[in-house]
C-alpha cells in the first residue's frame, strides 16, 4: 500500500481497492443496533476466551485496584507472582495502610516505576483515615486518591461496582481507533474526546465490568498494534478499519523519543564488614528505596581520576579509595540507556567514618537482604553476598 496525502488533509491509502480515506476524525458512527451487536458478540467471546487471572476472581475493590496500579506500563505475566505475593503480605487495605513504607516497596522490588507504590501506599492511608477504610464508590472521591487518574477510576468502579464508568488505556486505544476508523492522533485532545465518547458508547446500563474488562482482553490478545489477528476477532465483522484493510494504519504510530546514554558510577563501600547505603529522596528516580552510592560521569571521564575521587569523597563525607571493577552492566530506565561500573572502595582514613543519617547508612549484607533496592542495587548485593562481603 502506498500513503499520500490529499488536499482536505486526509491521508489516503491506494491499495488493491482503490483510495481509502485514513480520517483525522472517525469514519464510522454507529447505530444502536450495531452497540447491541457488539456488546453480544463480544460477551460470548470474552466467556469463552477470557485467561484466568487471579484479580478476576474477585470483585474485591483493593483487589482490582492492586491489579490495576500494577499492570501500569507492566506485563501481566510479570504482574502475577508480584500480585499474590503482594496480598499474601497485605491482604486488606487497612494493612497496606498501617505498613511501613520500606515493606510495601520492598514487596514492589523489581516490579519497577515504584513511585507507583508510594502513591499506593499514601492512597490507603486516604482511605482509612477519610472513608474508615472502605473503597469509596463515588467517582469524585476515587479520582481524588494519589495515583489514580480517570482510566484507572473507571477500571475499578466498573469492575468493583458495575458503575457504568468508561476506561481508556492503551489496548482499548487502540480498539476503539479501529473500531471507529480513526487515523488522526489518539493522543490530540480531538483524539480524547473521540475515544473516551466511543467507550463511553460501548457500555451498557448493567455489566459495564465485564464489557470493559472483555474490552481490554480483546485489545491485549486480539486486536495487536502489528499483525492482529483478525480471523479470531469477534468484532471482525464490525470493524470498519478491517473492512478497509487498514489495520496498519490505523492508529497512528507513536513517535519514540530517543534514548540518552548516561554512565553511572556504583560503589560499594566497605568498613568493617559493613556497606554505605543511601535513602532515595522524594523527587529522586527511586525516591524510597535504598542504593549504594551512585555518581553520574560524563563521558569518558575515568573512575581513577583524581577530580572523581575528590568528588566522591567530598560528597561522601569520607576519603575513599576505589578498588577493583567488580562488575560492568548496561541497562535501560525509561528512555535512559545506562552504563553503569560498579567498584570495591575503601575509607582510607580510620579518623573518617562517613556520616550516618536517616538517608545514609552503613549495613551488614544480612542487614541489606531486607531492604528494598533498585534492580542494579540487588544485583550488586547478591554479588557481594557470593564474594561473601569481600
Amino acid at each position: 500500500m502506498i500513503v499520500a496525502s490529499t488536499s482536505d488533509g486526509w491521508q489516503a491509502v491506494t491499495g488493491k481497492n482503490g483510495r481509502i480515506p485514513v480520517t483525522q476524525t472517525a469514519a464510522t458512527d454507529h447505530d444502536a443496533t450495531w452497540l447491541r451487536s457488539a456488546r453480544s458478540r463480544l460477551l460470548r467471546w470474552y466467556r469463552a476466551h477470557a485467561r484466568d487471572l487471579p484479580w478476576r476472581r474477585t470483585r474485591d475493590p483493593y483487589h482490582v485496584w492492586l491489579s490495576e496500579i500494577m499492570l501500569q506500563q507492566t506485563q501481566v505475566a510479570t504482574v502475577i507472582p508480584y500480585f499474590e505475593r503482594f496480598l499474601a503480605a497485605l491482604p486488606t487495605i487497612t494493612a497496606l495502610a498501617a505498613a511501613p513504607e520500606e515493606q510495601v516497596l520492598r514487596l514492589w522490588e523489581g516490579l519497577g516505576y515504584y513511585r507507583r507504590a508510594r502513591q499506593l501506599h499514601s492512597a490507603a492511608k486516604h482511605v482509612v483515615e477519610q472513608h474508615g477504610g472502605r473503597f469509596p464508590i463515588a467517582f469524585e472521591a476515587v479520582i481524588d486518591l494519589p495515583g489514580i487518574g480517570r482510566y484507572t477510576a473507571g477500571a475499578i468502579l466498573s469492575i468493583a461496582f458495575d458503575v457504568p464508568a468508561p476506561i481508556l488505556e492503551a489496548n482499548t486505544v487502540r480498539l476503539y481507533s479501529r473500531l471507529w476508523r480513526f487515523g488522526g492522533d489518539p493522543t490530540s485532545r480531538a483524539g480524547q474526546t473521540l475515544l473516551w465518547g466511543a467507550a463511553e458508547a460501548l457500555l451498557p446500563r448493567r455489566g459495564a465490568g465485564e464489557i470493559n474488562q472483555a474490552l481490554m482482553e480483546l485489545g491485549s490478545q486480539v486486536c495487536l498494534p502489528r499483525g492482529p489477528l483478525c480471523a479470531e476477532c469477534p468484532l471482525a465483522a464490525l470493524c470498519p478499519t478491517r473492512a478497509a484493510g487498514l489495520q496498519d494504519q490505523i492508529p497512528r504510530a507513536k513517535s519514540k523519543p530517543r534514548a540518552t546514554r548516561v554512565r553511572h558510577l556504583l560503589l560499594a563501600v566497605v568498613r568493617r564488614n559493613q556497606f554505605l547505603l543511601r535513602k532515595g529522596r522524594d523527587g529522586d528516580r527511586w525516591a524510597g528505596l535504598w542504593d549504594f552510592p551512585r555518581f553520574e560521569l560524563e563521558d569518558g571521564q575515568p573512575v581513577t581520576s583524581a577530580t572523581l575521587l575528590n568528588a566522591i569523597s567530598g560528597d561522601l563525607g569520607a576519603p575513599i579509595a576505589i578498588g577493583e571493577q567488580l562488575a560492568s552492566w548496561r541497562h535501560t530506565v525509561t528512555r535512559y540507556r545506562i552504563e553503569l561500573d560498579c567498584h570495591a572502595a575503601h575509607i582510607t582514613s580510620r579518623e573518617h567514618c562517613g556520616p550516618a543519617s536517616h538517608e545514609q547508612r552503613w549495613f551488614t549484607l544480612e542487614e541489606i537482604a531486607e531492604l528494598p533496592l533498585n534492580t542494579t542495587g540487588r544485583k550488586l548485593y547478591r554479588l557481594l553476598a557470593e564474594r561473601g562481603g569481600r
